[in-house]
Parts: C-alpha cells; structure tokens; sequence
C-alpha cells in the first residue's frame, strides 16, 4: 500500500507527464494504488490519481461504487464535454460526496476533511489506454464523468479547491462531534 500524498506537497501542484511504455513498474504501481484506493476506508475513495501517491505520471483509477470493479485509465485525454454543467449537489454519489443538510460536497483523498461543490460537465468523451496498453475511447456520464474530470484536474496540477473558488462556491472543513456525526463548518478564505 503507498502512502497518500497531502497538499501542499508540490507534486499536486505540478503536470503529469505521459507514459510512454506501460511495464512492470507502472503496472506495480497500478496494482499499488488499486490497493491504497480499496483501504481508503473514512471517506471512502473513488478515484486516485498517480500524483497522489507521489508519482508525477499520467495514470489514474477509479471506483464509482463499493462493487464496480478498479478501472485504469493511463494517458487520458477528454475528447469532448457536454456544454451544460452538473454540479455535485445534481448527483447522487454517497460515497464521493459528505453530506451538508440536502447538499453533497465533492472531497479529495490528499485534502483530508475539506470540501467543496464543483460544477463539472455530466458527460464526457475520452480516450485513454487501460493497463494492457489497449486503447479506448468512451463516453461517461453523471458520476463517473465528475469523478474523471477530479482526478485529470489532479493530472494537471489542479486540486478541487481551485474550482470552488472559480466558481464562487464555497469549502467546508468537516469534523465529527461527539456523536460521531459529521458537522461542516464553512472555511472562510
């Protein structure tokens, strides 16, 4: 299992660079982060970027829900975006999202307990190559669309803060109480 990068580690403020050769190395650290993202317990991960656990690469996985299986998208490339945006509080995604009163907040593994709304497109096109050096061109939609938008943002150096502000939403900080129940508190920037 490899240890999940936190901001403000440069490495998440810095471009991927494509992989040229999909080898035993990167197919260790695929299998590294499949593992890393299935132990992702509180919250529960769906997605996991290469930069978060310390590489500066091109490659991603995602797990939508508790049964989908772990899929790698290596070199991706978003070929096309609907026009209209969804926001994360169009969704439903329990696991992605905490929740605020009827809202749902997107978070990120390498921001512990912060959050945030996000308007993304609700589908996309995008090419990519899986782990076998396969390549696939496929469109998303709804969850998984948000949910690949997130982690190429983490390819490009983008933390989902970033986007709250551009789009004059606001980030919570979550705690628990002594209930065990999740409170958010607005973080005033």
């Amino acid at each position: 299992m490899l240890k999940i990068v936190t901001a403000p580690n440069p490495i998440l403020s810095g471009s991927s660079k494509k992989i040229s050769k999909i080898d035993k190395n990167i197919l260790k650290l695929i299998k590294e982060m499949e593992e890393t993202l299935s132990a992702a317990k509180d919250p529960e991960g769906v997605g996991l970027a290469a930069p978060q656990v310390g590489k500066s690469l091109q490659l991603f996985i995602t797990k939508p829900t508790p049964k989908s299986p772990i899929q790698t998208f290596i070199n991706p490339h978003i070929e096309s975006k609907n026009e209209a945006n969804v926001s994360s509080t169009d969704t439903a995604a329990p696991r992605a999202k905490k929740q605020t009163n009827s809202t749902k907040l997107e978070g990120c593994l390498s921001l512990p307990s912060i959050w945030g709304t996000v308007k993304r497109n609700p589908s996309i096109t995008l090419s990519y190559l899986d782990k076998k050096g396969k390549k696939h061109a496929k469109t998303f939609k709804g969850l998984f669309a948000i949910i690949i938008q997130h982690e190429i943002d983490h390819l490009s150096g983008i933390l989902f803060p970033k986007r709250v502000f551009e789009q004059n939403n606001k980030l919570f900080k979550s705690h628990r109480n002594e209930k065990g129940e999740d409170i958010f508190e607005e973080i005033e920037l």
